[in-house]
């Protein structure tokens, strides 16, 4: 899906993503030593995702995490403990 709004904006999915967090009013700081990349993560301004696509996007959010739930407090304890080591 990512894919598909990409190739509708001539735009990688690199930069949906990037539009879509500048869309929300996140602060966006991406990373990158290759001038082709900076340029490209510079280069999300020029476009904007319309509803439809910033709502097909915000849908992939599961509400879960793949690594871990920093929300739960034990988990938190969890990592606080590795950090002391």
């Amino acid at each position: 899906m990512l894919t598909e709004i990409a190739a509708a904006h001539r735009r990688s999915v690199a930069q949906v993503v990037l539009r879509w967090l500048v869309q929300r009013g996140v602060v966006v700081m991406p990373k990158s030593v290759r001038p082709d990349r900076m340029a490209e993560n510079l280069d999300v301004f020029g476009f904007g995702l319309s509803d439809d696509d910033m709502a097909r996007i915000a849908a992939l959010d599961t509400a879960s995490s793949l690594f871990f739930e920093h929300r739960d407090p034990a988990t938190v304890d969890w990592l606080n403990s590795r950090c002391e080591s």
